[in-house]
């Protein structure tokens, strides 16, 4: 198939790189402009751009997609059978999604209609959803309410969101090569979402990694998990801001007060929770500083019983 190729960051690389595989004809691929990095001295590609530039195809970077008559036409010209979205960046117009002669069709990570949004990995996490997985859409002028076209799933078991995040890309990968020759053949019977049954994953901000210790000990690992590498888990530490990595839920109870820390030792920092429970927290980072273990944090350091995290 003549295909063209949107997106932008690392979870659209490995659908670029099975769709090249695949062998299909990608006569260009359009991502988002390159960013300055080390306050402004170097450029650096999207991660798309990267693996474009390694084959050879041509790259278009709109700043404002719906404003470029130029790659309008470049779209045109090229006449694709299939636009394949995934985590591009921008909101696509529908001359564009009506160009193709099978659409525009869109990677999502999520079982949709579940966790339509910006954020469905972070926020499956941090929901505390059994499994998850990939969906195949057709693309339309909703935000990720287009008809189904496939879907793949996987239990979400104690991953935390990157690596969650590089599984389903690759699951959404190996999904959307499998589904392009049943699209071409149309024996796919699209399946319209149930808007019933949907939800919605926003946009993540550093502030959501702050962390509540009224919540319960399973709801703040899940917060840990879900925020890691980005934006990271935090609370505040006398005057310092601690990022926690690493956490379990302990069967002990206690009568303090939600944030008091109540056990110091190799196995973690044992904190109060809401409702008397207790998290054992296992990994530390410090500003400035490298992760490490609670055990090698306390090596050359001390964290106070009876103190606080707040």
């Amino acid at each position: 198939m003549k295909v063209v190729f949107m997106g932008t960051p690392d979870f659209s690389v490995p659908v670029l790189a099975k769709i090249l595989e695949a062998g299909h004809q990608v006569g260009c691929v359009v991502t988002q402009p390159d960013k300055a990095k080390n306050r402004g001295k170097k450029i650096q590609f999207t991660p798309v751009k990267e693996l474009a530039a390694e084959h050879g195809i041509k790259v278009l970077q709109p700043e404002k997609i719906k404003q470029d008559t130029e790659v309008l036409q470049t779209l045109k010209d090229y006449a694709p059978d299939i636009i394949v979205v995934v985590a591009y960046g921008q909101i696509i117009q529908k001359e564009i999604l009506d160009l193709p002669k099978y659409g525009c069709v869109n990677v999502h990570a999520s079982l949709l209609p579940k966790l339509r949004g910006a954020s469905p990995i972070q926020h499956a996490i941090l929901q505390g959803e059994e499994e998850t997985g990939v969906t195949i859409m057709q693309m339309d002028v909703g935000l990720d309410t287009g008809d189904m076209l496939s879907k793949a799933s996987l239990v979400i078991g104690d991953r935390n969101c990157q690596q969650l995040h590089d599984d389903l890309a690759e699951l959404g990968a190996k999904l959307l090569v499998e589904t392009l020759p049943r699209i071409e053949a149309g024996n796919i019977s699209p399946e319209k979402q149930d808007d019933s049954l949907s939800s919605y994953a926003g946009m993540i901000s550093k502030q959501d990694g702050k962390i509540d210790f009224h919540k319960s000990p399973i709801e703040i690992q899940q917060q840990i998990r879900a925020f890691d590498p980005w934006p990271g888990a935090f609370c505040n530490y006398g005057d310092v801001v601690m990022k926690i990595w690493s956490a379990e839920p302990v069967a002990e109870k206690t009568s303090k007060a939600p944030g008091t820390i109540i056990c110091v030792s190799d196995n973690g920092v044992d904190t109060a929770c809401g409702d008397g429970q207790v998290l054992r927290i296992t990994e530390i980072q410090m500003p400035g500083k490298k992760r490490v273990s609670v055990k090698d944090y306390l090596r050359g350091n001390k964290i106070e019983i009876d103190s606080l995290f707040e």
